[in-house]
């Protein structure tokens, strides 16, 4: 089959690949315009549109999927099916109608849980033990579409929504190229979604991340946990923001009682209080400075008893 594919940050680039890689062709790429990245804040393209510039392929960069220019383009290249990947916009009923297989989009939760913007942060978040990705024909409903297939994949008690997504990236691609297969051969036939279960996950913003200590262990830990490594947890310390990596609870028979923020500080590691057991520090990220571990971080700022986190 003649396949476009629509895909923005570095997840989407195994399922990329993995259609470059199979039988059919790849005949162009939707993705986002390019737009400043990194710590300098250059102008840069987008990964899927990098992979793509380097194997050859077309790319397309419209800022508006229902501008006249990019759906006459669309039209043009005829493609038999569309393929999309963490795009980061929603598709117009105009461009849907144009591959006569329609749209098959990968999501990265089992659907109908987790719609929206950020399955995997809203997955580790909630304490989910399973998650997983989906295959669906994609239409206007946010997420709503019929399901071609599933993998699932274990949540961790460790895993980061990096982990997790970084893993689901690589199944997901799987599912897709088989699932793009399936439609080309037609052995695959979308079934609607369950009504049963439906969940949503709406993009995660910055005042999102930030931690509140008067929470359980369990809920700071798996807060923390979703919003690595972007956009980054967070609190303030006398003042001033300060970063947070992934925590770890403690026994509370390993560890003095302390209040919701308070710190205490040993030679080998750095305790804050929750509303139940401490967790100990990984690393911190000071405003304007590189990643620290916490004991470096505590020396270097000479905590006093009962100074807290807020």
């Amino acid at each position: 089959m003649r396949l476009l594919f629509a895909g923005t940050p570095e997840p989407a680039l195994p399922s990329l690949q993995a259609l470059l890689d199979s039988r059919h062709e790849v005949v162009a790429v939707l993705t986002r315009p390019d737009a400043p990245a990194g710590r300098g804040r250059r102008v840069a393209r987008s990964p899927v549109g990098a992979l793509a510039h380097e194997a050859g392929i077309p790319v397309l960069t419209p800022r508006r999927l229902v501008e006249p220019e990019f759906l006459d383009t669309l039209r043009a290249l005829a493609p038999d099916c569309c393929a999309i990947v963490a795009y980061g916009a929603l598709v117009p009923r105009a461009a849907l109608d144009v591959p006569r297989s329609g749209w098959v989009n990968l999501h990265f939760s089992l659907l109908p849980a987790w719609r929206g913007a950020a399955p995997v942060q809203a997955a580790v978040r909630h304490g989910d033990e399973i998650t997983g990705a989906t295959t669906f024909r994609l239409e206007e409903g946010l997420d709503t579409g019929p399901v071609y297939g599933v993998v699932t994949e274990a949540v961790a008690p460790t895993d980061t929504a990096g982990d997790l997504l970084g893993r689901l990236s690589v199944s997901g691609a799987a599912l897709l190229a088989a699932t793009v297969d399936g439609i080309a051969d037609g052995t695959v036939v979308p079934r609607p979604q369950p009504v049963e279960g439906v969940s949503h996950a709406p993009k995660v913003t910055a005042s999102d991340a930030r931690v509140e200590w008067a929470a359980p262990t369990a809920a700071v830990d798996r807060l923390v946990r979703s919003v690595t490594p972007d956009p980054g947890a967070w609190t303030t310390f006398r003042g001033e923001r300060l970063g947070l990596g992934p925590v770890r609870p403690v026994d509370p028979a390993d560890a003095p009682e302390l209040k919701p923020g308070e710190l205490h500080v040993e030679k080998r590691r750095v305790l804050v209080g929750t509303v139940a057991a401490p967790v100990v520090l990984g690393e911190v990220r000071p405003v304007g400075r590189r990643p620290m571990p916490a004991p470096d971080w505590a020396r270097g700022v000479r905590i006093t008893a009962g100074e807290v986190l807020r």
